[in-house]
């Protein structure tokens, strides 16, 4: 007998399936942004665009050249005339091949270096621990250029009619302009479903395409026409890098002779790539041009289609045994990529992206009598018409806050152009490289610029885009265990200052200010845990998490050393690139705990501790030997003039403006300083930057913004994020410190795109702040610059979907709501705090009061 109820719970489940499947697999599913509205939106301006715009001619330097990018192939669009290129990347294009990650002397100069360390011998200690420094990392590479050679006709074009865009929106460049009474466009994407890059040329008169394409690269390569339509493009990277170069104030000013080398000249990465082109049927005509090249004469339009692959096969596999065939690879991935028409490509291409860029808005006003959107521009709300550059230089003075909102979402687009699942991680510079031999070799580097480069995947909410980096985290436990093991005699994964492609966890070559430095694995693995704690996704923690948090535990205790009255130390130790004056007046670097060791050991083990309570392995001997080392880690120590310490001992500093921020990675981005529990370290907090000052490079200086927003200081978080508006003048670069690049990247200089990442992260901390229970609302608001606006779609810890809108300074209503699972959450805005149930599929409204006014059920 068919129980009472069983037909109710089939059209349930019924309700449920389909809801996942019209609303997810057919990509109809309300975007974050869209689930909540509140009644100031109807004063908002919805026509404001977001887009990096060109109205002034081709792109005159490759920093005003425009980003697109599917996580896997990148491309910059230079928008020339009479010449077009299109710079190409591949993310798995590098020198070298795996390395030995070991050194078997380390153990005796280790040795040697702690007892310096412990007689006081600091300088002694510096200048032995070189010893104990690897070979450098190896180097990302780029794939190489389309070039578009098109009549004279288009020399002498209107430059009034030229603009080279990138929508926000749609992740297309668009490049358009008038000559000989004809207008020409340019379409530019990069579609991820489809792994191709996509460039449809056009113009509105018939018969008006005249071009010949080919293919270049500055690496090894042979290219030649395949099918009379396809030009193929073989090549392969250096089997061994070339000696290293040295970058900017932040980079090794010297190096340590390169350690012995086997094989001098082993095979490298192969590649290939493909070029398709495709022209109207009804007219025009396709040539091919010396083997190498294809001529278009007399057609209407033209489609060129690009795919690329390596042979890479994983950070363990030497190229020379992989058995991926790039070429056969690329040929397959067009072949699928033909099936689709011009048309269809771009719908599946935005459907994609907008899945991702779409769960966020962000508008802001500076008018503070006004309706939210309504702010006060250069050229009275026609900024579409201005440059980008211009709203950039002239923010100094207008503070035009759409302009923020830009930058904002840049940084969101841009981590969605280089970090997609089954990508590589971002690099120091995305995925987005000219150079055979780029600043600091484009290598990830541990001691803040890669995890810089994930921050806003959370609070920005985008965690997929995370996905690269945990599995490279994991590939890092591999190597580095092997490391701990050989180097330092520990159980467990260890992984340091700089690494490839190919995992590589060793220290990197020269003096130790920047080689010597164990922490790099530890502070990747702090994003483990924040993963979960904004997902909540248990099986996450268990299966991807936990394994890793373990290896790194394992490693930190092994690392530390009981020092006087039983305090467990870490010997040796440095503060990332930052020199000190020791006692007996010589520089050094090494000496033993410093301030950000022990902080990222503070974080790493609350870390392991809470996901075992999580997942019921308290009991484990890890976590027990773990809670008994809690109470003996060293704290962090206020000096005699309130700031924090940064080294164990109270020492000069030579350089009080340094760049890096490390004795405060405990506020930010980690958890230990805040002002609930430790507002005394608070207070040296910013005691602490305000010594640093303002200046240092982008990445500084958006670090400082998010260590002022923790702070709740908004006055001085605002201060940082005006401070990055300087535009760079790339042939006198190195007249600047931190700014902009006409295309919004940022530099150091040159251009890293951490910053990018941390400005995105800065302006989500000014709004919302949370903890798995708590959640501040408009923490760090700049009242009198964005008096009026609205903050949709940010994520909160505890799987919380944040909304937020205000009017004049003050909160007007939030939103909020959870995906899948009941959380309680207590709220706090300006000294009122109030807790609440909020469950799993439901929409809460609350007022400026922190009363729930309303409830919806989430679509």
């Amino acid at each position: 007998m068919i129980p009472k109820g069983f037909f109710f719970f089939v059209l349930l489940l019924v309700f449920v399936d389909s809801r996942f499947f019209f609303g997810h697999v057919l990509g109809v599913a309300v975007k974050d942004k869209d689930v909540w509205s509140s009644s100031l939106e109807k004063n908002m301006d919805s026509t404001r665009s977001l887009e990096v715009r060109f109205n002034n001619g081709p792109a005159k330097h490759w920093t005003d050249a425009l980003p697109i990018g599917n996580g896997r192939l990148g491309a910059m669009v230079w928008g020339g005339v009479a010449n077009e290129t299109i710079n190409l990347n591949e993310d798995t294009l590098w020198t070298g091949t795996p390395g030995d990650y070991t050194d078997p002397d380390a153990p005796n100069t280790l040795s040697k270096v702690r007892k310096l360390v412990d007689d006081g011998q600091y300088a002694d200690a510096t200048t032995a621990a070189v010893n104990l420094s690897g070979n450098p990392s190896d180097v990302y590479q780029l794939l190489g250029d389309i070039k578009i050679e098109f009549s004279d006709t288009h020399a002498a074009y209107d430059e009034e009619t030229y603009q080279r865009v990138l929508d926000l929106d749609t992740a297309t460049v668009q490049v358009q302009y008038s000559a000989n009474e004809v207008e020409y466009t340019r379409e530019y994407f990069t579609s991820n479903p489809d792994e191709v890059v996509v460039i449809k040329i056009s113009g509105n008169k018939p018969s008006c395409l005249n071009f010949v394409v080919s293919m270049d690269s500055k690496l090894h390569h042979h290219s030649y026409v395949n099918n009379k339509n396809q030009i193929i493009l073989d090549g392969s990277c250096p089997g061994r890098r070339i000696a290293p170069k040295v970058y900017g104030n932040g980079n090794p000013k010297g190096s340590s002779p390169q350690k012995s080398i086997k094989n001098p000249n082993p095979k490298g990465i192969q590649y290939s790539a493909v070029l398709d082109l495709q022209i109207s049927d009804d007219a025009g005509e396709l040539q091919v041009v010396n083997g190498r090249k294809l001529r278009v004469e007399g057609g209407n339009w033209a489609v060129i289609r690009l795919t690329a692959s390596s042979s890479f096969d994983g950070p363990f596999t030497k190229p020379v045994d992989s058995k991926k065939d790039p070429r056969s690879e690329s040929l397959s991935t067009m072949d699928s990529a033909k099936r689709y028409s011009y048309s269809d490509l771009y719908a599946r291409h935005v459907d994609d992206y907008q899945a991702l860029f779409h769960r966020v808005s962000l508008q802001l006003s500076n008018s503070p009598k006004s309706a939210v959107g309504n702010s006060i521009n250069v050229k009275e709300d026609k900024d579409e018409l201005i440059t980008t550059a211009q709203r950039v230089k002239s923010f100094k003075t207008y503070e035009d806050p759409s302009t923020v909102e830009l930058l904002f979402q840049y940084g969101r687009y841009l981590l969605i152009a280089c970090s997609r699942p089954g990508s590589q991680p971002s690099n120091l510079q995305g995925i987005w490289n000219k150079d055979i031999e780029p600043a600091w070799d484009g290598a990830p580097h541990l001691n803040i610029n890669l995890q810089m480069n994930y921050w806003p995947s959370l609070s920005c909410n985008l965690k997929e885009c995370q996905e690269p980096l945990f599995d490279y985290i994991s590939s890092l436990s591999r190597n580095g265990n092997k490391t701990a093991k050989v180097n330092y005699g520990a159980n467990g994964w260890v992984a340091h200052q700089v690494s490839d492609i190919w995992a590589k966890t060793s220290p990197d070559r020269g003096q130790a200010v920047w080689a010597l430095w164990q922490m790099g694995g530890a502070w990747l693995c702090t994003h483990l845990w924040e993963h979960y704690t904004y997902t909540m996704d248990k099986e996450f923690l268990r299966n991807k998490a936990y394994p890793l948090l373990e290896g790194c535990a394992a490693f930190l205790l092994d690392w530390l050393i009981e020092g006087p009255q039983g305090i467990l130390e870490t010997n040796p130790s440095t503060s990332p690139e930052h020199m000190f004056t020791a006692h007996d007046g010589k520089p050094a670097s090494v000496s033993y705990s410093s301030t950000m060791d022990m902080q990222i050991i503070h974080e790493v083990f609350s870390a392991i501790v809470s996901a075992a309570e999580e997942l019921g392995k308290s009991n484990d001997d890890l976590i027990v030997r773990v809670l008994k080392a809690q109470p003996r880690l060293a704290p962090t120590r206020i000096a005699r003039d309130g700031s924090i310490m940064e080294w164990a001992q109270e020492f000069e500093d030579p350089e009080v403006h340094h760049r890096h921020l490390s004795h405060l990675f405990g506020l930010f981005p980690g958890r230990t300083i805040n002002l609930e529990t430790t507002p005394d370290l608070c207070k040296a907090a910013e005691i602490t930057l305000n010594k640093r000052g303002e200046e240092g490079p982008g990445w500084s200086t958006t670090w400082k913004a998010a260590l002022w927003a923790r702070l709740h200081n908004s006055e001085n978080a605002y201060r940082m994020v005006k401070h990055l508006f300087d535009l760079v003048d790339p042939d006198h670069e190195s007249d600047f410190e931190g700014g902009l690049y006409a295309n919004l990247f940022t530099a150091h200089p040159p251009f890293q795109i951490d910053a990018n990442f941390g400005f995105s992260t800065a302006v989500a901390e000014m709004l919302v702040q949370s903890t798995v229970k708590d959640l501040y609302l408009l923490p760090a608001l700049p009242r009198d610059k964005w008096p009026n606006g609205c903050a949709k779609g940010l994520k909160a810890r505890g799987g919380v979907t944040v909304s937020v809108c205000w009017r004049e300074g003050d909160l007007v209503e939030v939103g909020l709501w959870s995906n899948d699972r009941n959380t309680v959450k207590r709220l706090h805005y300006r000294g009122t705090t109030a807790t609440t149930n909020i469950l799993s599929d439901i929409v809460y409204t609350f007022n400026k009061e922190l009363k729930c006014i309303k409830t919806d059920a989430l679509q």
